[in-house]
């Protein structure tokens, strides 16, 4: 049986949290102490962007346990059409939860627009959405404690619901209520969204821009890692690895996973046969996990577009692009708005544009 030790502490899931937020120290601490100051903190409204699995979720999953460590209930949610119905439907539990008496409401249907109850109550004693918020609010206060609400992945909704949780949030803050908001989404989506005139208030929430690690801290970590584990490998290879996962988080976890995996098959020592195994693994699960997902949904046009990029051994600029499709200055301004949208790619500096995703060009190519 393997030893509990040596227990790979990698966690190449998505959303699922590392043994070490590599690149990430001290981000979530205006969140902390808004915890700790309570109601109208401004660390409690926090937007968290970055491309697709630069640990956004892992930033979520963070703050949900750092807002539990301080008391505070917890609700979390990812951005599918109806979450504000499945809101609704925690805060009803909560509330269960933490009155006095014992539970009354049973919930059976809640709107997909985050009002109207069903339950079994008599009507004249059916709350709306907000009244609901309202009172497990005022519950949580009397406790000294409060809510935070956290919603994943914003790109993928209608902005409507979003739309509406902002603006009860904003009148839970105005009334002095303790409640905290955390979104994380596209760097596309998040600008979309503050730019619309129901969400005004969320320009004032702190931003939290991921982006990837420093190959020197993943080294270091990883050095760390195998070195307490006592896991022989050699510098020189620790640095192969880290420069393999080009700072990306989801790769970070991989590369780690697959060189534990090798090193449980070795007696626990690495030689370079055995890190080209776990780079080649670890490459071919992302392609697979992120790359060919991200490719999924995209259109035969956007693929062109993608196609002339990867032609380019670094960042594109829009005539070469142009170029290549034989497409005027419009088109390619086009489909350049509709990848970064999508998160596939992310611009390079003026009139330039380069792939979001490790491996993505790669891939394009064979």
């Amino acid at each position: 049986m393997q030893n509990p030790s040596k227990q790979n502490p990698f966690k190449p899931t998505a959303g699922a949290t590392p043994p070490v937020l590599i690149g990430r120290a001290g981000l979530l601490d205006e969140f902390e102490y808004g915890l700790q100051q309570g109601s109208g903190a401004p660390g409690l409204l926090t937007i968290i962007t970055g491309s697709r699995g630069i640990g956004k979720t892992v930033m979520l999953s963070t703050a949900e346990a750092i807002a539990r460590a301080h008391g505070w209930a917890v609700i979390s949610r990812t951005a599918t059409p109806g979450f504000l119905a499945g809101i609704g439907d925690d805060m009803l539990r909560l509330i269960e939860e933490l009155g006095d008496g014992p539970p009354v409401r049973k919930i059976t249907a809640f709107s997909a627009a985050g009002f109207g109850l069903t339950t079994q109550l008599p009507p004249e004693r059916i709350a709306d959405w907000r009244r609901t918020g309202n009172e497990l609010l005022q519950l949580l206060d009397a406790k000294g404690t409060g809510l935070v609400i956290t919603i994943d992945e914003i790109h993928a909704v209608d902005r409507t619901e979003i739309s509406q949780l902002a603006a009860d949030v904003q009148h839970f803050i105005r009334d002095g209520l303790p409640i905290g908001l955390i979104f994380a989404g596209l760097p596309s989506a998040v600008s979309d969204l503050l730019n619309e005139g129901v969400a005004t208030f969320l320009r004032r929430a702190d931003r939290i821009n991921l982006h990837e690690a420093a190959i020197a801290e993943v080294t270091a970590s990883y050095s760390e890692l195998f070195s307490q584990a006592g896991i022989s490998i050699s510098t020189d290879f620790i640095t192969k690895a880290a420069e393999a996962t080009e700072g990306y988080p989801f790769l970070i976890q991989l590369v780690g996973y697959y060189l534990w995996l090798e090193a449980s098959k070795e007696d626990w020592k690495l030689d370079g046969s055995s890190v080209q195994r776990a780079i080649a693994a670890a490459q071919r699960r992302n392609t697979l996990v992120v790359v060919e997902s991200a490719l999924s949904d995209i259109s035969e046009k956007d693929r062109e577009f993608l196609d002339a990029m990867a032609v380019q051994d670094g960042p594109s600029a829009a005539g070469q692009i142009g170029s290549i499709l034989k497409a005027k200055p419009n088109v390619v301004s086009k489909y350049r708005r509709r990848l970064i949208a999508a998160g596939l790619i992310e611009s390079a500096g003026y009139g330039k544009v380069d792939f979001a995703i490790p491996g993505l060009r790669q891939y394009l190519r064979h």
